[in-house]
């Protein structure tokens, strides 16, 4: 593969049942604004080296906006890829999930978003600035604004994010898994935000979660668990994992 640059390649031990996944696919890490990283990835997929990689199901995990700062434009890029081009996925982020839930009660909500990056959000849907201890009568007229700068087909769009997606034995969430519990009856606060025993506690299901949301210094496949998290919007390092049966080959643009 000659699309990205290549890190490293990830085999588990003898002991742990290897990724099998009905076909080899693509996980590409928290983007948060950084349109730049995004574009480059899809440009280098798109090229006559890389064209064969979009056979493969392409998963996104969530976390698109906030803290960068082209969190809208991020957005719109990925709403018209998915319309676009088949297995394309994208899972919602508990960024995402602030968002929404800031439209849905913004007094209540807006003052904990803009402190976890959504203001970079705001600006980047042209709305300038709003303080934390903005009056109730500004958090709404703000969320009215987003709202409409948003559009029904995006925020719909947004609202049906999934949670969870699984080909075979790895299954891709935003931020964990509940290491105890079947994957089909997962919280959905753990796979938003994530679980105390999640990276200490290995499943005894075999399946191998992908997750984004904690940020490592380089991408990691062990104990059952893929990070893919290597601070997009700080670190310049968007990662893409290639999972296919028996390896996990990381690369980032």
């Amino acid at each position: 593969m000659k699309v990205l640059k290549r890190l490293r390649r990830d085999a588990p031990p003898e002991a742990e049942l290897p990724p099998a996944p009905d076909q080899p696919l693509l996980a590409v890490g928290d983007i948060h604004g950084r349109l730049d990283l995004l574009d480059r990835l899809l440009t280098r997929l798109d090229s006559p080296d890389g064209q064969w990689l979009t056979a493969f199901p392409l998963i996104f995990v969530g976390d698109y906006i906030d803290r960068g700062e082209q969190s809208a434009q991020v957005l719109h890029r990925l709403y018209a890829l998915s319309q676009v081009r088949p297995g394309v996925t994208c899972l919602l982020g508990n960024h995402e999930q602030m968002m929404l839930e800031f439209l849905a009660a913004p007094e209540e909500k807006g003052p904990r978003w803009v402190r976890y990056g959504g203001l970079q959000t705001l600006a980047s849907f042209g709305l300038g600035y709003i303080s934390e201890n903005a009056s109730a009568a500004q958090w709404r007229e703000i969320a009215e604004r987003l709202t409409e700068a948003l559009g029904p087909e995006l925020r719909r769009w947004l609202e049906g994010r999934p949670l969870i997606w699984t080909s075979g034995n790895v299954t891709v969430v935003h931020a964990a898994a509940d290491p105890q519990r079947p994957l089909d009856r997962q919280e959905r606060q753990t796979l938003l935000w994530g679980h105390p025993d999640f990276e200490g506690t290995p499943r005894e299901d075999g399946q191998w979660i992908v997750h984004g949301h904690t940020i490592v210094d380089q991408p990691q496949a062990r104990a059952g668990r893929i990070a893919i998290d290597t601070g997009a919007y700080a670190t310049g390092r968007l990662t893409v994992a290639l999972i296919s049966p028996d390896e996990v080959l990381f690369e980032q643009s």
